[in-house]
């Protein structure tokens, strides 16, 4: 797989596929630090498991290396804006037909087409054009911005893999190649589906803050502890909501609003919250650690790589002192593996081997 440098979403693809055991080049701009993380001064984790050589783009020799990679690639990542790969020479109809089996992912914001689709953006302006950020957040206050998984990583990233491997499997089937046009745009909406689909049938509002999944409902919710710390609480079926009110000891208050009534929920909200803040985070921890009640503890970060249950399954994992997110998903046969994070052009001399150059 040939991957040229970027931030966010076409790096994590990368990552992603290099985690599962694809090969991948990443070609990088000669001189550079690796992206805006490298430009911080930290190794980016979303280039690990990858291998660098550094080019210059402008320069017609290293042109011809791009041309050498991508001519024996199975797959071409690029996340530029619509025309700088055709201004190079390197876009989809000049590749594709010096390899026509070739899978060509194009990973951008707004897509390859359309009225925005020449401008400049982020995660946050292309999650708020779908509806996903308005949907976010407490009815009073401004919708609240998941930092930029929503967008780069889930809308994004995940569907141009999702896109390059099913691309990929036709490409092997029949020989032929084609382009991927993966924007974050289109795969935000597609995480929206089935809210689209309850807003149709109205058992969802176009209000942020009000319905059963978006903090709305009192049984879908984060409380505050007696520490400062949080629950995440998450007890929607009648079953989950009976333990969770045994875990409170609310099970046999006659006086309790009733959770089928969206006009009680406020009041409802107000026993919950009193009660949580009588006990710390790990106190009610206690209580519903093992029980179906769905309640989990809100964890930062640093606390989540050691919860028994992530070290137990080993969610994440330590490669050269950084501590990181494993490989997902797993696999009985096949088990993925976390690579270390290449120095900029660290492999400029084996893969021009590899191209006999």
């Amino acid at each position: 797989m040939l991957e040229f440098a970027g931030l966010g979403p076409g790096p994590f693809c990368g990552m992603l596929l290099a985690d599962l055991g694809a090969d991948v080049v990443r070609v990088d701009r000669r001189g550079s630090r690796g992206g805006l993380i490298g430009a911080l001064g930290g190794p980016s984790l979303l280039d690990r498991g990858k291998r660098s050589i550094a080019l210059d783009l402008k320069d017609g020799a290293d042109l011809a290396v791009v041309r050498a990679l991508a001519a024996r690639a199975d797959v071409l990542l690029e996340g530029f804006r619509p025309g700088v790969m055709e201004r190079l020479g390197l876009g989809p109809d000049q590749l594709l037909a010096a390899h026509p089996a070739l899978v060509y992912g194009r990973m951008t914001g707004w897509g390859q087409t359309g009225p925005l689709s020449p401008t400049a953006g982020h995660d946050i302006g292309y999650i708020a054009l779908t509806g996903a950020l308005g949907a976010t957040g407490r009815p009073d206050q401004r919708p609240a911005p998941p930092v930029n998984l929503l967008g780069d990583f889930g809308g994004g990233g995940m569907f141009l893999a999702l896109g390059a491997l099913a691309a990929l499997l036709h490409a092997r089937a029949t020989g032929e190649g084609q382009v991927v046009d993966a924007a974050i745009v289109d795969g935000t909406a597609v995480l929206s589906t089935m809210l689209h689909g309850m807003l149709s049938t109205g058992a969802w509002t176009d209000r942020r803050g009000v319905n059963l999944l978006d903090t709305g409902a009192p049984f879908y919710d984060v409380y505050r502890c007696a520490d400062g710390q949080f629950l995440a609480v998450g007890a929607l079926e009648e079953q989950f909501y009976a333990a969770l009110l045994d875990g409170l000891g609310l099970a046999d208050d006659a006086t309790l609003p009733d959770r089928a009534d969206p006009a009680a929920w406020p009041a409802l909200r107000g026993r919950f919250t009193e009660r949580f803040a009588e006990r710390t985070r790990a106190q009610w921890w206690a209580v519903f650690a093992g029980t179906d009640a769905c309640v989990a503890p809100v964890l930062s970060l640093t606390e989540a790589p050691v919860d028994p249950h992530n070290r137990a399954r080993g969610v994440f994992t330590e490669v050269d002192g950084v501590v990181q997110p494993a490989v997902a998903p797993r696999f009985s046969a096949t088990p993925g593996t976390v690579g270390a994070v290449p120095r900029v052009g660290q492999h400029d001399a084996e893969i021009r081997a590899e191209l006999g150059l």
